[in-house]
């Protein structure tokens, strides 16, 4: 107990440096490709939306990336986060398994967001511009990234997906709280979203097409950057200090996982977590089961096809090679807001044509069921988000017991769900319907795939 308490208040425990899993990768990942030119995309193609240190870390194929002190100094707030060994959750399955979560809750917004949050407004700021546009789903990134304007003196807007706007008017108020401008996504204000309402007034949105928007309002200004939540390289290096801790407080409670699960909708929560156990394992460390669970009604790594595709649904972004489902894709309106993205990080989806890590996916109702049992045992309320992980966690230690085996399972609790108590009324009073998606829509939008383009050597 004495070293716990030592660890949780000693900065020298706190990680100095990100985690790239690039440097340790058997094979490079494929380039971001220009769609005019079909060539790697540049440096400077980025730099109307991103800051030059954010660009250098998207590229870099160094293992070990500093964290700058003011970045390190607003993480003591709330890092390390606690990890957490879930027994009474073990006694009412009655499995041999040991389940570790790792909780990323305890953060000023309730989840792992502000991990990039803060490292992109830090940047930003030190690159001089005065505004930062986004998108944001189930508004867990709105409010993250709002939180980190209002430490560096930078004002913010957030194009959140319609679906989420009217269903979670708390994160709404949370993000305009923090002083950020949010407007529900298709949105009258860009050329983007002008178009869609055209075609479909009442269209629920989606998070490619929030990202469109806030990406046309940052090209067209110039004190204006674009961050962004999931999917690029320099998003995912920043949220690996969950992992690089969940490492060392492993070690503390003497165990190491045979299995690290985590939720996957854009796939930086999931890297955060997984890939410095990853990179562990490709060094000739312990080989661990990494399993991404996404939802069933947006399943990009399970039903996606590995292709290069637009990051945003009006196609102002490069290509990247990623598990898509198609950028013109618009999944239903299931609750788990933040898992809605057509595509997963290009990273992720390498790793798992690697053969690193494997997918599942679970309807909503099942997720929710996790989510109550969670709470009644662990006294936790999660996200919707969190309840796909804990759902995968839950049905391995039910395997565990089947199969009379004593494995450490880890997996990563992303965020509470204070604000999504309607959700939780909907299932307790079943309104919360399973929500497929349409196959012949899902066939259409991979018909539209951009054609493959490889760069010259």
């Amino acid at each position: 107990m004495q070293e716990s308490i030592k660890y949780l208040l000693d900065e020298t425990r706190l990680p100095q440096a990100w985690y790239n899993i690039v440097a340790d990768l058997p094979v490079p990942p494929p380039p971001m490709i220009d769609p005019d030119t079909g060539r790697p995309v540049t440096a400077d193609a980025l730099l109307p939306l991103f800051p030059e240190a954010v660009i250098e870390q998207e590229f870099s194929v160094e293992r070990d990336i500093e964290i700058p002190r003011p970045v390190r100094d607003i993480y003591r707030q709330w890092r390390p986060s606690p990890l957490h060994r879930a027994r009474r959750l073990e006694k009412a399955l009655d499995t041999p398994a040991k389940i570790y979560f790792k909780y990323e809750g305890v953060s000023p917004t309730g989840s792992h967001k502000p991990n990039t949050s803060v490292a992109q407004a830090f940047y930003h700021k030190e690159s001089g511009v005065k505004r930062l546009a986004t998108e944001t789903g189930a508004g867990q990134w709105g409010a993250s990234l709002a939180f980190a304007g209002s430490l560096f003196g930078l004002d913010v807007d957030i194009y959140m997906i319609r679906a989420s706007f009217e269903q979670k008017p708390y994160r709404r108020a949370m993000m305009e709280s923090y002083g950020a401008r949010c407007v529900a996504s298709p949105s009258s204000e860009t050329v983007v979203g002008r178009g869609m309402l055209a075609r479909k007034a009442d269209h629920r949105g989606s998070l490619g097409l929030a990202m469109s928007e806030a990406v046309e309002v940052a090209r067209r200004r110039d004190d204006t950057g674009y961050a962004l939540g999931s999917v690029l390289n320099h998003v995912v290096l920043h949220q690996t200090i969950i992992g690089a801790e969940a490492i060392a407080q492993m070690e503390m409670a003497g165990d190491y996982p045979d299995i690290v699960i985590a939720c996957t909708g854009g796939g930086a929560n999931f890297a955060g977590m997984a890939f410095p156990f990853i990179g562990a394992q490709l060094r000739g460390g312990t080989k661990t089961r990494v399993i991404a669970v996404e939802p069933a009604a947006c399943p990009s790594l399970s039903r996606g096809k590995y292709a290069y595709d637009f990051g945003d649904a009006g196609h102002l972004m490069p290509l990247v090679k990623m598990h898509t489902l198609g950028s013109n894709f618009v999944p239903p309106g299931f609750h788990s807001a933040g898992l809605r993205y057509h595509g997963m990080a290009p990273l992720v989806s390498h790793v798992m044509e690697l053969g690193l890590i494997e997918a599942r996916s679970y309807q909503q109702s099942k997720i929710f069921e996790a989510g109550i049992l969670f709470a009644r045992t662990e006294g936790i309320l999660p996200a919707p988000e969190a309840n796909h992980a804990i759902r995968g966690a839950i049905d391995e230690a039910l395997r565990c017991r089947t199969e009379g085996k004593s494995e450490v399972i880890l997996f990563n609790l992303c965020g509470h769900g204070h604000f999504d108590m309607q959700a939780y009324m909907d299932h307790a009073d079943g309104k919360l319907k399973d929500l497929d998606y349409d196959e012949g829509e899902l066939a259409k939008s991979l018909a539209a795939l951009p054609a493959e383009r490889v760069a010259a050597a």
